[in-house]
């Protein structure tokens, strides 16, 4: 109980500091998702903590909505990361690009959805620990978002040499701090399918919640410390972005052209 209390009070502190830092950096004005999940978070904790007393189908129902909150601010977070990691390239796309981005974050996200469902608990050793139909929805809900997070992570990562990102740049710095809490959650999740309830059952919750407060810490020191001047993209990935672009805007110029024909088709009739 002492441990639970003391990371819970440390990642407030740490919330409320990396908040702090945020804006003495101006950060909303240039990563705006990320700045209103941090604050978001700093308030969800305040809340669920004040709000524990409660009887539990209570607490629950507030933990529900908790989590699609938090759900909808990780999406937005993930498409505003991928959006900026293209800012270089930004004024030479179509408009709306960042609607295709967000398309394909959200199609990613649906293609995990059955693979998130193989982490959820069940009747182990003995020990039942099955969920209700509601609860196996919002569980599968929260891994789906968390293998996403380290998906994006995985990606910027293995390409960040192609996009020209560094552990000194912003998007990157995000992108790791996510990817790993992320990746703690999802083997303390793995581990519990596989583990009868009792002490050690605890202490990997213990774990991590831990690792959360490490990227809350990681995040602090990234935003205390100057951010790397961004470089521009290589030439290769400057004129494959630009021939995507190209091919996306010639699509939609296409399929407005043929509906303005077959309208005229229709009105000599």
């Amino acid at each position: 109980m002492a441990v639970e209390s003391l990371l819970f009070w440390s990642g407030l502190a740490a919330e409320a500091a990396l908040v702090l830092l945020l804006l003495r950096g101006r950060v909303f004005a240039s990563l705006p998702a990320f700045f209103l999940y941090i604050c978001w978070s700093f308030l969800s904790d305040t809340l669920m903590f004040s709000v524990q007393s409660l009887p539990p189908t209570t607490y629950f129902r507030f933990f529900e909505v908790q989590m699609v909150i938090d759900s909808a601010m990780i999406f937005a977070v993930l498409v505003e990361l991928a959006w900026s990691v293209l800012r270089p390239l930004r004024s030479s796309l179509p408009r709306g690009s960042w609607i295709v981005i967000a398309f394909l974050v959200a199609l990613a996200g649906l293609l995990l959805w059955p693979l998130a469902g193989l982490t959820l608990p069940m009747s182990v050793a003995g020990a039942t620990r099955r969920l209700s139909q509601e609860g196996a929805i919002f569980f599968r809900l929260q891994q789906t978002f968390a293998i996403l997070r380290l998906v994006v992570f995985l990606g910027m990562a293995g390409f960040s040499q192609l996009l020209s990102i560094g552990w000194r740049n912003r998007e990157l710095q995000i992108a790791t701090g996510l990817g790993f809490y992320s990746t703690v959650s999802l083997a303390v999740t793995v581990l519990h399918t596989h583990q009868i309830v009792g002490p050690q059952y605890h202490w990997l919750d213990e774990a991590a919640a831990a690792s959360y407060l490490g990227a809350l810490g990681y995040w602090v020191f990234c935003f205390a410390t100057k951010e790397a001047e961004r470089r521009d993209f290589t030439p290769q990935m400057q004129g494959f972005m630009l021939l995507v672009g190209g091919a996306a805007k010639a699509s939609r110029i296409a399929v407005t052209s043929f509906e303005v024909t077959k309208s005229r088709h229709e009105d000599h009739r």
